[in-house]
């Protein structure tokens, strides 16, 4: 087992790399320490879950809302937890963002840990402390920046991750190889899914090396005032199409990415969408979808990024070098026609 600290404003998270589920009661005290995951997960490893409290929750982007939220702060009352317990999320995103962000409401403030059980969760759900619910169409509407105590990997969990999950979360890879890391481009454009799936040291060096990534960027810039914009790359769009159509997080933020490619080529002269696409498409990952632009705009007018009329676009100046722009909301319109009627 591998341990990596990284320096938050409000506290310092330990990274525990290549771990057991075990190892929890090393870091909490099993009596006050209740674990929180989804059906999926518990019905794959059940037995991981004996002697713990557990709530588990049903499975799905859907039920990340208020009303799931109140359903766990219901079983914790019926628990008796109180403000030295602690709350561990395992799961994919969803559940690490819906523990996390009632580990910040629950009594004020409690502490809590993260079992990340997908590729997605790993690389980037789990990271950075960003925690909320959806509400409506609008995702993460509502939620805090609050980091867990710990992180803990143990990819023996990946062993029950159908395929399209392991897909799903090697978007988040391609966006930080994109916006950071030229050379793990490369690396990713060069192999194949098989190959990380095959090879558990080459899927732990990844994991590793994307964690890095980000977690650099968030401990620079925590509150999102600048760099950290960078980890929205293909999300502006991604995110609309994501929860108006019912797409998986990972294909929505591929298609985000495409489009993010295309409209670089008008701000920034990128030359290499087609690579993009390429390592996209490689991966099993979807880059076109037929989409209501005004509808798209609707939502995108409550994204978290906009700044009154306009919206902070990520693009790229080239393969791992990730900009900022600023784009008002009717050029983006016209921008986003444009790309439909092209493709």
């Amino acid at each position: 087992m591998n341990k990596v600290q990284y320096k938050f404003s409000g506290k310092t998270t330990t990274y525990y790399f290549d771990a057991d589920l075990s190892y929890l009661e090393k870091l909490v005290d099993k009596d006050h320490t209740v674990l929180i995951t989804d059906g999926h997960v518990f019905a794959a490893h059940q037995k991981k879950f004996g002697g713990w409290n557990t709530i588990v929750i049903d499975a799905g982007e859907q039920f990340k809302v208020q009303a799931t939220v109140d359903l766990i702060i219901e079983q914790l009352i019926t628990f008796g937890a109180d403000r030295k317990t602690w709350l561990i999320g395992v799961g994919g995103g969803v559940v690490t963002d819906l523990v996390g962000y009632v580990a910040a409401i629950y009594m004020r403030g409690v502490s809590s840990g993260f079992v990340p059980t997908s590729i997605l969760a790993m690389v980037d759900a789990s990271i950075g402390g960003k925690n909320g619910i959806d509400v409506g169409l609008y995702k993460n509407l509502v939620g805090t920046i609050r980091q867990p105590e710990f992180l803990l990997y143990d990819y023996s969990l990946l062993k029950s991750l159908p395929k399209e999950e392991w897909v799903n979360g090697f978007a988040e890879v391609v966006k930080h190889a994109a916006i950071k890391d030229a050379a793990l481009f490369r690396e990713v454009e060069k192999n194949k899914l098989t190959y990380y799936q095959k090879d558990k040291a080459a899927l732990a060096r990844l994991i590793r090396r994307n964690v890095a990534i980000k977690s650099a960027v968030v401990e620079k810039d925590e509150f999102e005032r600048g760099d950290r914009r960078l980890l929205n790359f293909g999300h502006t769009l991604g995110h609309a199409v994501e929860n108006l159509y019912g797409l998986p997080h990972g294909h929505a933020v591929a298609i985000g990415m495409v489009a993010a490619c295309l409209i670089s080529e008008e701000f920034t002269d990128f030359e290499h969408t087609e690579r993009v696409i390429g390592v996209l498409k490689k991966y099993g990952l979807p880059t076109l979808a037929a989409f209501d632009p005004k509808e798209v705009m609707n939502v995108l007018r409550m994204d978290k990024k906009r700044v009154k009329d306009s919206i902070n676009y990520i693009l790229l100046n080239k393969i791992g070098q990730g900009v900022i722009k600023v784009i008002p909301i009717a050029q983006l319109e016209k921008l986003l026609q444009s790309i439909i009627t092209a493709r």
